[in-house]
C-alpha cells in the first residue's frame, strides 16, 4: 500500500502535468477539458499547500522540543507555548488534509437546481412547499448566493404546487445536497376549521447544473410542444402558445415550463433542467452501477419517507437521519440552516473516513 508520502508526492507530481496541460493553447479552446483541468488543479493545489503547511509545523515542532530540553526558567516557558503551538497547528493540517484526501465530489463548485413540490396533503403541502421556498431563498441571502427563479407555479391558496430555482454560489452544491428528500411538516393548516394537526409532506430534489459540454443533447432526440400558460384553478394566463414542453425521447424525461412570456425564453429553461436531469440521471446510474444499489431523492413522496419534520407545536425540527433536534424552527424557516448543514457534512465526513479506513 503506498505511504502518505508518497501519495502526496504523487500528487505533487500530477499537478505539474495538469499545470503543462493548462499552459497548451488547444485546451483554452476545449470548454469541457479546461473546466476539468481547472477544478482539478484547484484541488491539488489546495492538498499541496496544506502539505506544505504541514510539513513546515512539523520541523517547527521537532526545533521547538529541542530548544524545550535546552532552555531554562522563562526561556522554557516559551518554547513549551512553541511546542503547544506547533502540535495544535499539526492536529488541524492533518485533519484538514485527510478531507482533502476523501473521496472528491464530482459536483462540488457546481451551482444547483433546487426543484420543490407539494406531496401528500393537498392544498396543506402546497402551501408548505411555499414555506420551505422561501426557507431556501432566505438562507441563499445568508450565505451570499443568487437564486433565479425557473418556475413556480402558484396553487389556489397562495401555495406552490410546484417551484424550482437556480440557486448560484461556489458551495451551493456541498451545502445543498442534503436538502434533497420528503420534507413533513406537522402544523394546524389555515383550511382546518376545528384546530386539528394535520401532517403533510413536500418533496425536494437537489440537482447539479449541467453545462452544455456535461450533457450534449441531440436536437432529434427532442419532442417539442407548445402550448397556452395557465394559472390556479386552469384559467388562463396568456394568450398566445407560449408554454413548452419538452421531451426527451431516449430517456423518457418530460419538462414543462411556462414562466416567461416567450416561448424562446421558456424553451432555455426547460433545457437548462433537461441537461440537469440527464446528468443527475447519469451520474446516478453510474453509482449504481459501482454500489450494485440505485436511490431516488424523493422516493414516492410519502411522509414516511421523511428526511426532516417540521413540528410548528413544539416549535421542533428533526433530521432523521443524523436524529439532529433544535428547538429553534422559526430560525430555521428563516434560513438558519447551518446547524443542520454542518452536522450533515460532519456526518458524511465521519462516513467516508470509516469506509477508507482512516478511522
Amino acid at each position: 500500500m503506498r505511504s502518505l508520502d508518497e501519495t502526496l508526492d504523487a500528487l505533487t507530481d500530477e499537478l505539474r502535468a495538469v499545470e503543462g496541460e493548462l499552459a497548451r493553447p488547444d485546451v483554452a479552446e476545449d470548454r469541457g477539458r479546461l473546466r476539468d483541468l481547472s477544478r482539478r488543479h484547484k484541488e491539488l493545489t489546495e492538498v499541496t499547500t496544506t502539505w506544505g503547511e504541514l510539513r513546515t509545523a512539523r520541523e517547527d515542532l521537532v526545533t521547538s522540543r529541542e530548544m524545550l530540553t535546552e532552555s531554562e526558567g522563562a526561556e522554557r516557558e516559551l518554547w513549551r507555548a512553541e511546542v503547544d503551538d506547533a502540535e495544535s497547528r499539526i492536529a488541524l493540517l492533518e485533519e484538514r488534509l485527510e478531507t482533502l484526501l476523501l473521496p472528491h465530489d464530482p459536483n462540488e463548485g457546481r451551482n444547483v437546481i433546487l426543484e420543490i413540490r407539494g406531496a401528500e396533503g393537498g392544498e396543506e403541502a402546497n402551501l408548505f412547499a411555499a414555506d420551505l421556498a422561501t426557507m431556501y431563498k432566505r438562507y441563499a441571502t445568508l450565505r451570499g448566493w443568487r437564486v433565479d427563479v425557473i418556475e413556480e407555479r402558484p396553487s389556489d391558496q397562495g401555495g406552490l404546487d410546484g417551484a424550482a430555482y437556480l440557486v448560484k454560489g461556489e458551495d451551493a452544491w456541498t451545502r445543498l445536497q442534503f436538502e434533497a428528500g420528503v420534507h413533513r411538516v406537522q402544523r394546524v393548516p389555515v383550511t382546518e376549521a376545528k384546530g386539528r394537526v394535520h401532517t403533510s409532506s413536500a418533496t425536494v430534489t437537489v440537482l447539479p447544473e449541467a453545462e452544455e459540454v456535461d450533457a450534449e443533447i441531440n436536437p432529434n432526440d427532442l419532442k417539442i410542444d407548445v402550448y397556452r400558460s395557465s394559472g390556479p384553478g386552469g384559467q388562463s394566463v396568456n394568450t398566445t402558445d407560449s408554454a413548452v414542453r419538452v421531451t426527451h425521447l431516449p430517456s423518457g424525461i418530460v419538462v414543462s415550463m411556462q414562466d416567461e412570456k416567450s416561448q424562446i425564453q421558456n424553451r432555455a429553461k426547460a433545457l437548462l433542467v433537461l441537461r440537469s436531469r440527464l446528468l443527475a440521471a447519469a451520474q446516478e446510474a453510474q453509482a449504481a452501477e459501482l454500489s450494485g444499489l440505485k436511490r431516488s431523492q424523493v422516493g414516492g413522496g410519502g411522509r414516511s419517507e421523511k428526511i426532516r419534520t417540521y413540528n410548528f407545536k413544539e416549535n421542533r425540527v428533526t433530521d432523521h437521519r443524523i436524529n439532529l433536534t433544535t428547538y429553534a424552527l422559526d430560525a430555521v424557516l428563516n434560513g438558519d440552516l447551518d446547524p443542520y448543514v454542518d452536522a450533515l457534512l460532519a456526518d458524511k465526513r465521519a462516513h467516508q473516513l470509516a469506509e477508507s479506513g482512516r478511522r
